[in-house]
């Protein structure tokens, strides 16, 4: 597969999305605990899709000038096209943080905190997940078969599941984890962490 990826590209789509992640933790909502309003929400909401609209633009730009304008057009179209599936994508997102949200007790005040460190505990996970994908492929062609049946079987299991309400309380992850932390039995402010009588506790 070509790629017009380069030193240039890559630092300055990483140099967006750190901003990004920045004054969504440190400027919105002065960087306070504060309940998120919907029309708070619905105007970051707004401004974040236009950004990346603007980046479209500028990298329309650099192509239609580094590789012509067919380029430009073909290689924007594929972004724009990965970015609005991404983002109908991440409505399923939405209500399983719902539910997660509802389960746990998490106040509203608080949920916006807890959103942005799995929202970047995700970025971490995925671009671990694409190099270590693309490294196995790379050097195990047949990997590629092993992928596409999980994804299969994925999407198999999603569907015949489809009306089944999750059990959070028996799901084995969260036992496993309940059984090697200490859990303090309510929340702790802000804090995911908290030392009582010497213990280090989960939140």
């Amino acid at each position: 597969m070509e790629s017009i990826g380069n030193t240039w590209l890559w630092g300055s789509f990483c140099v967006v999305v750190a901003a990004m992640v920045a004054v969504d933790l440190f400027v919105v909502g002065g960087g306070r605990r504060h309940r998120v309003t919907f029309r708070e929400a619905a105007t970051w909401s707004v401004i974040w899709v236009m950004v990346s609209f603007l980046f479209a633009a500028g990298l329309w730009w650099y192509l239609d000038g580094a590789g012509g304008r067919a380029r430009a057009n073909e290689k924007t179209l594929e972004y724009v096209t990965g970015y609005l599936i991404e983002k109908s994508l991440a409505v399923d997102n939405v209500f399983v943080w719902l539910m997660l949200f509802s389960f746990f007790g998490i106040p509203l005040e608080l949920q916006k905190r807890v959103l942005a460190f799995g929202v970047l505990g995700a970025i971490l996970m995925r671009t671990v997940m694409i190099f270590a994908g693309a490294w196995l492929i790379a050097e195990f062609h047949w990997v590629l078969y092993l992928f596409g049946a999980f994804l299969l079987f994925t999407g198999v299991k999603m569907w015949w599941f489809a009306d089944a309400k999750p059990d959070l309380a028996n799901n084995p992850l969260l036992k496993w984890l309940r059984r090697r932390l200490k859990v303090t039995d309510e929340l702790q402010g802000e804090r995911f962490f908290v030392r009582l009588e010497g213990v280090r506790h989960a939140t």
